[in-house]
């Protein structure tokens, strides 16, 4: 109790956030420097929660590399709940924590399984749970506990972690709030101090205090030392008086990797007597079995205080009683190395590919790296490397990316395109000084190798940096040409997305070919639906768009591939809103967003903020301005076109809505400036309808924008463009027959264009004095536009409905529109009769807080039951 001198503030701030767990869970970060009194502080707060279930987790740089040994510790005492989880979820556990040995779980999946299996528990009894010294878990471990933490809102489960000042770690960017433990104030200090050690002189008690500068851990354990010296100092002192072979051995322990007794005692080949002196003292405490040193800082004191030859020797005893544990023998031989060693370097690979069948794809890329450093042979060394930088992309990991392909050396031909598309995997890689046309050289050199998958994939590395950046159409063309060579059929997929990626227009009869043959011919597999949808987007084929990427968004899922699940959805929303179907587009956008947020994906978060503002835009609603706002500054900071893009079109929807036409005009036409940032060349095509309003309104012209989309048209079948230059010549020509052909066009599947042509020629009706045929035409729109919910539009409607003489009911307030879009995609789920179970795998949450959700959604939509959601959708 003593050791929490001064620390009042700090406990009440913790037990009231533990205590909040009645109403809802979540997470919060303790930080400080070593010894400052954080475990101290949780320990306190943990003793007064009598009614909660506790479990906890201590992080140990010697475990660092040992797969989910974070996790394990934590949910060790509660394994055999895990027979409750859905089979999926078990087995993907299961196999992370060592208990099966089946395929290689995603780290995605077992976070759900361990917050499906922590929601579980919580519901008889509220969960605390503590993770001590973070930054000192293994990486997958604390992956885990940054998926859960996130998603602790509405469970009754709160979550306290410890982390060293000055160390950042994976829980950070989870945005979780976190409590700062400063140094105690001298009196404080001095309070501490006088109850620690009563009978010291002034002058030791004043060196004491000045030595300690108020950290709690050196106040406690310096008087022990009987000298003024670092902390770290006196625990080394307090070693170097025991017994040589007590020495050997604490260091042994400290080096291990396991907190196993006999593991210790085996490699130092002595008894446990020699350990007595450590436990008197006060360094180690010994209890069933376990060996555990009383701080962490007593732990890292002994090697640091031991030479080099004394830590590899203890490294290598340890090696030779871990026989039968292979990965832990391969660690502890790879540290007792003094130099490149090829049979440890071949150990480490086979520990490496041992952890991703486990699913510690953090743990593979370390022991990978290993490997490749401990390496005799230039090529194995650049393979070894090259293998952890792969994985690295898949966890997220960018700093280590660069300094893996960094330290790799001399590479092959084919190492050295590998290396390049690695980087260009990344985001960050689309605007490095490797362009497109350096891509498409590279892309055919390794083809003629006969390396020609590796090739497409950098290909399609090129036709993405076409689409975020811009290169211009002599790049767009050299792209074009070596995806000819490689891939010389049309149908292949690869092509038909690179195709509509680099020339959407100039090749649109070989995409639209493409896109009709292969569409329903994917075999389900999600990342040719994920590239047919990408290649229909930009080719303004907006409801095969939405088709695909939602069908290519559930198979990603079901893999737990959240990284391209984000890139799915964003295009799912990006055509559903260009459809009008906002009940749709909404969740996707706000999910793709929180996803581009967790796995990394600067790009795809502005992209979903762009899509969210054109949402608000089109609803009404006075946010669209500031999430707009919001896009434009990611994608100004990453240069991304089409964020840029969609937020002039979001703007440009937001003026038009409220009768501001010049600041449309403006807004949109930027999009049609290749010196704008917010030029995109496909994007662009689709906004005909509104660059026209605005266009008619101010008398701007627009001929040479037309000019030029009369010429694509011609070319290529896109859907949309058509769709956009009919009702572009009605509104620019005023000619009835102009309007009468794009009326009746095939606009099934595009309400939204077709109350849109009405709306305008109703609008023209009324003008010329027919006001009666007028009025068919103005309600079939303001009815579209009120069960669309784009509200800006529908008053436009109903303004000239009474303008033709007919009164509209005002529209009722949509139950919808109180629904987040979390909630609204709950209740679509669930109206389709799908269990909280499933709801929860396909969104990633638990299922307790999909049934949290589904008890906000009933009264919000005035029903009782689920059996009730699908017409109360249906009529919203």
């Amino acid at each position: 109790m003593g050791a929490l001198i001064g620390r009042e503030r700090e406990k009440k701030t913790l037990s009231e956030f533990v205590d909040g767990v009645r109403d809802h869970g979540g997470a919060m970060i303790v930080r400080g420097e070593a010894g400052i009194g954080k475990s101290a502080l949780v320990a306190e707060v943990t003793a007064l929660t009598a009614n909660m279930r506790v479990l906890k987790t201590t992080g140990a740089d010697s475990e660092q590399h040992l797969p989910f040994a974070g996790l394990h510790q934590l949910l060790h005492p509660v394994q055999r709940e895990m027979d409750t989880l859905p089979a999926a979820q078990r087995d993907a556990l299961s196999a992370a924590l060592g208990l099966a040995d089946t395929q290689a779980p995603n780290i995605y999946l077992v976070g759900l399984a361990t917050l499906n299996l922590l929601a579980d528990l919580a519901a008889s009894k509220p969960l605390l749970l503590i993770a001590e010294d973070v930054h000192s878990l293994d990486p997958s471990s604390v992956d885990v506990l940054a998926f859960v933490a996130r998603r602790l809102e509405s469970e009754p489960i709160v979550l306290i972690a410890t982390v060293r000042s000055g160390e950042c770690t994976r829980l950070d960017e989870a945005g979780l709030p976190s409590m700062m433990l400063e140094r105690l104030p001298d009196d404080a200090a001095a309070d501490l101090l006088d109850i620690v050690a009563p009978d010291l002189t002034a002058p030791v008690r004043a060196r004491l205090l000045a030595q300690a500068a108020g950290n709690p851990l050196a106040l406690t354990e310096l008087p022990r030392s009987g000298m003024s010296v670092r902390l770290e100092e006196a625990f080394t002192a307090r070693v170097a008086g025991l017994p040589d072979e007590t020495r050997e051995t604490l260091l042994i322990a400290a080096l291990n990797d396991s907190g196993s007794l006999k593991e210790t005692l085996d490699a130092a080949a002595v008894d446990i007597s020699v350990l007595t002196p450590a436990v008197e003292a006060r360094l180690i405490e010994i209890d069933y079995g376990t060996l555990t040193f009383r701080h962490p800082l007593m732990r890292s004191a002994i090697p640091q205080a031991a030479d080099l030859g004394q830590r590899q020797a203890a490294h290598r005893a340890l090696a030779e009683v871990l026989d039968r544990q292979p990965e832990r023998r391969a660690w502890h031989r790879a540290t007792a190395s003094t130099g490149p060693d090829d049979a440890v370097a071949a150990d480490l690979e086979a520990a490496a590919e041992h952890a991703l069948r486990r699913g510690d794809v953090a743990g593979a890329v370390t022991t990978f790296e290993l490997s490749g450093q401990l390496s005799e042979n230039a090529l194995q060394r650049a393979e070894r490397l090259l293998q952890a930088a792969e994985l690295a992309v898949e966890s997220g990991r960018k700093d280590v990316v660069v300094r893996l392909l960094r330290d790799i050396g001399e590479l092959t031909a084919e190492q050295q395109a590998r290396a390049t598309l690695i980087l260009s995997d990344f985001e960050d890689g689309l605007r490095s000084t490797t362009g497109p046309m350096e891509l498409a050289e590279l892309a055919e050199s390794v083809a003629a190798d006969g390396r020609t998958d590796l090739g497409s994939r950098i290909l399609w590395s090129g036709a993405m940096r076409c689409f975020w950046v811009e290169p211009g159409p002599t790049a767009r063309q050299r792209v074009m040409s070596a995806a000819d060579c490689l891939l010389p059929d049309d149908l292949d997929p690869r092509k038909v997305a690179i195709t509509a990626y680099i020339s959407p227009f100039s090749r649109g009869e070989a995409v639209d070919a493409g896109l009709r043959h292969l569409a329903g011919h994917t075999g389900g597999d999600p990342l040719v639906e994920r590239f047919l949808g990408s290649a229909a987007m930009q080719f303004g084929a907006f409801k095969e768009s939405a088709r695909l990427s939602a069908s290519a968004a559930s198979g990603l899922r079901a893999q737990g591939r959240l990284g391209l699940l984000t890139r799915a959805l964003a295009v799912h929303a990006w055509s559903s809103v260009r459809l009008g179907n906002v009940a749709t587009a909404l969740p996707a956008a706000v999910e793709a967003g929180r996803l581009a947020q967790e796995t990394d994906q600067p790009f795809m978060r502005g992209l979903s903020l762009a899509v969210q503002a054109e949402i608000a835009a089109l609803r009404g609603d006075c946010q669209a301005q500031a999430v707009a706002a919001e896009a434009e500054q990611i994608g100004l900071a990453v240069g991304a076109r089409p964020v840029l893009a969609t937020v002039q079109i979001a703007r440009g929807i937001a003026a038009l809505g409220q009768g501001r036409y010049a600041d449309a005009f403006a807004d949109l036409q930027r999009l049609h400036d290749p010196a704008d940032p917010a030029y995109q060349l496909a994007l662009r095509c689709y906004t005909l309808p509104e660059l026209a309003d605005a266009a008619v309104r101010t008398g701007q012209p627009l001929d040479s924008v037309l000019s030029e989309m009369e010429e694509y048209g011609r070319s290529a079948g896109s859907p949309a463009l058509h769709i956009g230059l009919r009702y572009a010549n009605a509104v620019l020509t005023q000619q009835e027959d102009a309007y009468v052909a794009a009326l009746n066009a095939d606009l099934s599947g595009w309400p939204l264009e077709r109350a849109r042509i009405q709306l305008a020629f109703g609008e023209w009706l009324r003008r010329h004095r027919r006001a009666a045929e007028s009025r068919a035409h103005l309600r079939a729109a303001r009815e579209t536009f009120d069960a669309l919910g784009v509200l800006a539009w529908s008053e436009r409607a109903r303004g000239e409905l009474r303008a033709a003489g007919e009164a509209s009911p005002r529209r009722s307030p949509d139950a919808r529109d109180q629904l987040t879009a979390q909630e609204l995609s709950i209740a679509q789920l669930a109206a389709k009769g799908l269990t909280n179970r499933e709801i929860g795998h396909r969104l990633y949450l638990s299922h307790r807080t999909v049934s949290t959700h589904l008890h906000r959604i009933f009264p919000k939509l005035g029903i009782s039951s689920r059996a009730e959601l699908g017409a109360a959708l249906k009529s919203a």
